[in-house]
């Protein structure tokens, strides 16, 4: 299949958050309507950069896959439609440490960044895949989506707030600043 695109971004090699990083600097070059290929090695990234067109507005067209290099499409909305929008409720780290039992920590990392070290007692479920087991989520309790850096667990509030769950907080920084006990998975 050939895609006529106007500008090829690199992010081969690159993990999160780095291509969605490279993808908003890219995408600000291009004029409203031109397209924009992503070259990435990262198999988060075809939800990432999915999830991330929805949320500031440009159209994602889809993802090819050739040699394990994953190929993402996104065409650039006008400038009016771009506004990155951002979950309203955020909180630090530090939250997660005096949580109750009405509370539900939400790990959206991949699974493999999970098995490797999360907070005992988190759920997983990685972003990709949230559409689909969002019925898994309790929508009584509070729930604090946590990832790597807060840029995946933002779309991810964004998304569970959409669909009507009303206490969702996005935690930032994420595993990325977190000091507190983690543990493994066998």
């Amino acid at each position: 299949m050939d895609i006529k695109t106007n500008e090829v971004l690199d992010a081969k090699g690159l993990a999160c958050p780095m291509p969605i990083v490279k993808t908003k600097k890219t995408i600000k070059n291009l004029e409203a309507g031109q397209v924009l290929k992503v070259e990435a090695t990262d198999k988060g990234s075809t939800a990432d950069i999915k999830a991330w067109a929805e949320k500031t507005g440009h159209q994602y067209l889809g993802t090819t896959e050739e040699n394990d290099v994953l190929s993402h499409y996104i065409r650039k909305s006008s400038d009016e439609d771009s506004q990155e929008k951002q979950h309203p409720h955020v909180v630090d780290n530090d939250a997660l440490q005096s949580l109750g039992e009405d509370a539900i920590v939400l790990d959206v990392r991949e699974s493999a960044e999970y098995a490797f070290g999360h907070i005992p007692g988190s759920k997983s479920i990685p972003l990709g895949e949230l559409d689909e087991r969002m019925s898994e989520i309790d929508d009584t309790k509070n729930i604090y989506v946590v990832c790597r850096t807060g840029n995946r667990s933002d779309m991810a509030a964004q998304k569970l707030a959409a669909k009507g769950y009303n206490h969702v907080y996005n935690v930032v920084p994420g595993m990325s600043g977190w000091s507190g006990e983690t543990t493994k998975s066998n």
